[in-house]
This record gives C-alpha cells, sequence and structure tokens, in this order.
C-alpha cells in the first residue's frame, strides 16, 4: 500500500508538470494509453492468453463514468493547488458510503453517517465558502463523487470477475473513450512533456496493481492510514518543485476528512469481520 500511495503521489506530480503545455483530456489519454503498454506485459507474463469477461456493457459504463473522474481529478491537479486538488480528492470515501446505501441497499448505521458528516464539514472547511472559494474546487470535488459511483461498480464487478480482468478492461475502454476529448484540444507533445506523459501512465497502472494486491493481503482498517500518506508526500515535493505553501485551513479540513475517512474504514471491516464469524454458525444451524 505504502507503494502505490507512493507511485499515485509522484503520479499527481507527473500531471501538474505535463499541464504547463498540455491539455486535461490528452493528458488523461496519454495515461491511459501508456497505462495500457505497462499493463500487458504484467498480463502475458501471468497468462497466455487475455482475459476475457461477459460484462462489457457494464465495464463501458465504468469506464464513461471513470473517464470524467478522471478529467475532473487532472484538471483539478493542474489548476488548484496541489494540497488542495488532493485533499478534496479524499471526500470519495464519503461519497462511496451514501452510494452504497442508496445503491446497494447496504446498511449504513449511525456512527458511519456521523463520519460521514463530520467529514462533509472538513470538505467545507476546505472550501471555506465565502473566503478564498474558487469554482475550481466543485471541479475537484465532482470528481470525487464520480470516483464514488466508480468504487461501487468495482465492488459489484469484483463479484463477476478476476481483479486483472477488471483492470485490463477498463484501459481497454479507457483508451478509445478518453481519445474523443484528447482531440478537441490536440497538441503533439514536445521534448520532456513524453517523460511527463510516459511516467503519468506507468504510474497510474502501478499503483493501481500495488493498491488491489494490498487489498488481497491485508484488511482495508490497517490499509487506508497508510493511504493517506499521499497528501503529506504530495505536500512535500509540492514544496520543493513548485514552491507551494498549504493555508491552515486546507490542513484542518484534510485531517478532519482523513479521520472520517478511517473511522469508515474501520467500521467497514469490523463488520466484514462479524459477517464472517457469523456465517459459519448460520450455516451449522439444523433445518437452515
Amino acid at each position: 500500500m505504502l507503494g502505490s500511495t507512493a507511485a499515485f503521489a509522484v503520479m499527481v506530480l507527473t500531471i501538474r508538470l505535463a499541464s504547463k503545455t498540455i491539455p486535461t483530456g490528452e493528458i488523461a489519454f496519454f495515461r491511459n494509453f501508456f497505462g495500457l503498454l505497462a499493463l500487458l506485459p504484467i498480463l502475458l507474463h501471468k497468462r497466455r492468453a487475455l482475459p476475457r469477461t461477459r460484462h462489457l456493457g457494464r465495464y463501458f459504463v465504468r469506464t464513461a463514468i471513470g473517464l470524467g473522474s478522471m478529467l475532473c481529478a487532472f484538471w483539478a491537479i493542474g489548476h488548484l493547488p496541489l494540497s488542495q486538488a488532493v485533499s478534496l480528492g479524499y471526500a470519495t470515501p464519503l461519497f462511496a458510503t451514501i452510494a452504497a446505501a442508496l445503491w446497494l441497499g447496504e446498511n449504513v448505521r449511525v456512527r458511519r453517517w456521523l463520519a460521514v458528516a463530520a467529514g462533509f464539514v472538513g470538505v467545507i472547511v476546505i472550501l471555506r465558502p465565502g473566503a478564498s472559494f474558487t469554482p475550481g474546487m466543485l471541479v475537484a470535488l465532482l470528481g470525487a463523487g464520480l470516483a464514488a459511483l466508480v468504487a461501487i461498480q468495482m465492488k459489484q464487478l469484483s463479484r463477476l470477475d478476476a481483479p486483472d480482468t477488471i483492470v485490463f478492461y477498463t484501459y481497454v475502454f479507457w483508451v478509445p473513450l478518453s481519445l474523443g476529448p484528447a482531440l478537441l484540444h490536440w497538441t503533439w507533445p514536445q521534448g520532456e512533456a513524453w517523460v511527463w506523459l510516459v511516467a503519468t501512465g506507468v504510474l497510474g497502472t502501478f499503483g493501481q496493481l500495488l493498491w488491489t494486491r494490498a487489498l488481497q493481503l491485508g484488511e482495508v482498517s490497517a490499509l487506508q492510514p497508510i493511504s493517506f500518506m499521499q497528501l503529506p508526500i504530495v505536500i512535500v515535493l509540492g514544496w520543493l518543485l513548485f514552491a507551494e505553501t498549504i493555508d491552515a485551513w486546507t490542513l484542518l479540513g484534510a485531517g478532519i476528512v482523513l479521520g472520517a475517512n478511517g473511522y469508515i474504514a474501520h467500521r467497514e471491516a469490523v463488520l466484514q469481520r462479524r459477517a464472517a464469524t457469523r456465517a459459519p454458525v448460520e450455516a451449522a444451524k439444523p433445518g437452515e
């Protein structure tokens, strides 16, 4: 998880560097294109044939929404202070909890609802309506909301296909879908821009693969705090490379959001353990 967090943190920087000369839509396309190129040798090394699925329609919807989230997030990284863009992106688990209750019918109890409410208080602290608020902040928040819908769809797909299959078909759809927005403002990359675009794709793929592997090895409640290390890494690198500083309000709001996310992850892990413990007992009951 730490390797995944570091990969995504550095990817934020390569996106910012690429955005100096390359439009957001084009960065998204090359992130997907080079990400797929990085993924193929790994998949082919593990198996003789590419994975197959019977759920292409589901992947199309998942990738279309995911592309919207990606475009919003990449625009925010290119136009907002990095600490602000990343902090608002952490609202995704808050939206995901709401979506799980409304879409999947999950039973979300009072304590998790209180954690979600506290998390949105943190978001408001970061936004600071009437103070330093800018409409661009809403773009980052929209990206987080769309990412939450993607997380719900990923949860559904994980019951149907293997992780490698999900990652592969995500990229297969992402590449052509992202080409359309890229062509609207196409600018051929020059010089070092190619380095940042290739790095964005490779880092994104390895970050995803490491994240998936981490979830297979450990519990979400233990791994989630490690993923929060992305924010301090981005803050330090943003200060070193772009002379960016983080204001006290963004830091306070981010702390509230991260604390709420940590508690939500902990509660979900506790409930999963209870369900896993209860299942064998229920199965052993006579006549049931």
